[in-house]
């Protein structure tokens, strides 16, 4: 029985081995697969230009207006502000081939161009028909509608109690050695699933009428792995951040707002 326990006990360590080799990193530093794996999610989140259809053919002047984020996710908050969107939006409308008024120049004016717009008072907003605004006939706004983790998994696994066992079982050195070896054992993951909606809306600059909306949604996967091994350990991460995604939500946006020149 002994014996049985034992081959047992060196099958699963070489499967253990087996399963942690491909994990664990074996060289670190510049060019480890350390590296490597840190230098892949890096590359997912990068920038990533995209082709707009209609970038050949001049679009408007337009004001990119500050949204709202609808979201009560602390998370969320914490990562993205509506400065951001609308900092993202300029950067695709100009590269979409629009004419973006820079929102910093128009200082104090933009607060209440919003306010106006908002009210959806006409009669306020003639007062700004004047100078470099004359020639805006669009305001763009974008909000985020949705922003909230919708699923969460996680599984473990922990060897000291069945390096109890079987160090019981075997006895002696034998015993010893395997307990302390399956009890070093430790193996996690855990992933969650975010869902993250951006709204898109076209307003006339005269009197505030929406014109044009739109929705876009896209699913953002986060995850880790660790598991360690006779004091050998190695993790690895999924992430693509937040402002990554609201990035990537906006260019779809203003891939539909191109549509529309």
């Amino acid at each position: 029985m002994k014996n049985l326990v034992y081959v047992i006990f060196c099958l699963s360590l070489i499967s253990l081995s087996g399963m942690l080799s491909g994990c664990v990193p074996t060289s670190t530093g510049a060019g480890g697969a350390a590296s490597q794996q840190a230098n892949k999610v890096a590359d997912d989140n990068m920038y990533q230009p995209v082709e707009y259809a209609n970038a050949g053919k001049q679009g408007p002047t337009v004001i990119v207006l500050p949204g709202n984020i609808k979201s009560s996710s602390a998370t969320f908050t914490q990562k993205v502000t509506p400065n951001n969107i609308a900092d993202f939006a300029e950067i695709e409308l100009s590269n979409a081939n629009f004419k973006v008024l820079e929102r910093s120049d128009l200082g104090p004016m933009l607060k209440e161009i919003e306010l106006a717009v908002n009210m959806g008072s006409p009669d306020a907003l003639k007062k700004f028909k004047k100078g470099k605004f004359k020639s805006t006939k669009w305001f763009i706004k974008l909000d985020i509608l949705k922003a909230e983790e919708v699923a969460e998994a996680g599984q473990g696994f922990d060897g000291n109690a069945l390096g109890s066992i079987i160090g019981t079982v075997v006895g002696g050195r034998a015993g010893a050695i395997s307990d302390t070896a399956i009890s070093s054992t430790r193996a996690s993951e855990k992933a969650a699933v975010w869902l993250v909606g951006l709204r898109y809306k076209i307003m006339d600059a005269s009197t505030s009428e929406q014109v044009s909306t739109g929705y876009v949604e896209k699913k953002m996967e986060t995850g880790k792995k660790a598991q360690s091994f006779l004091g050998i350990s190695g993790s690895a991460s999924q992430l693509v951040t937040l402002d990554t995604v609201v990035q990537r939500l906006v260019q779809e946006a203003v891939a539909k707002i191109d549509k529309q020149k």
